[in-house]
């Protein structure tokens, strides 16, 4: 999808986060990102699902694409729905973004496309960062649920007719 596409769209736009976490580290990945909206702020990796293309292979494709590491699809941890107002009150930003709980197969990343950065950091570290909203409280929520030990997740469901 082109960027001004992006700009005030006609519609939502779908796309996708990956929380990833690493249970050995008790870290997660983050990118600084390139791009607007959210330039120059820390987020969890992601973006804009293609036309037919499958949730589960969105989010590893922008894994892949932004951070050079293969993962492992645990589950959807959360939706967002992020809608972005310009001065005068027009919507020059909506995106509904589904969240994933990722496993990496691998911890050495190399930013790449909208990354300008990719660290591993501790959950209470990364809440100390430059955060976009969405990022800052998908993870709070998720701090709550692993200091629980119980992260509720969602199956994901792909219909193709």
């Amino acid at each position: 999808m082109d960027e001004e596409d992006r700009i005030y769209p006609k519609m939502p736009i779908v796309a996708v986060g990956a929380l990833i976490y690493d249970e050995a580290s008790n870290k997660i990945l983050l990118i600084r990102r390139a791009n607007p909206p959210g330039e120059g702020k820390f987020s969890i990796p992601g973006g804009v699902v293609e036309l037919g293309e499958d949730l589960v292979n969105a989010v590893k494709r922008e894994v892949k694409e932004e951070t050079n590491i293969d993962c492992e699809i645990l589950g959807v941890i959360g939706i967002s729905n992020i809608v972005v107002k310009d001065d005068s009150g027009r919507i020059k930003w909506h995106y509904i973004i589904i969240d994933f709980l990722i496993r990496p197969k691998g911890l050495e990343t190399k930013p790449a496309t909208d990354a300008l950065e990719a660290i591993w950091v501790s959950v209470d570290e990364a809440l100390n960062l430059n955060l976009t909203l969405a990022t800052r409280k998908l993870l709070e929520k998720f701090k709550q649920f692993i200091s629980a030990k119980n992260i509720p997740m969602m199956s994901v469901e792909n219909f193709v007719y």
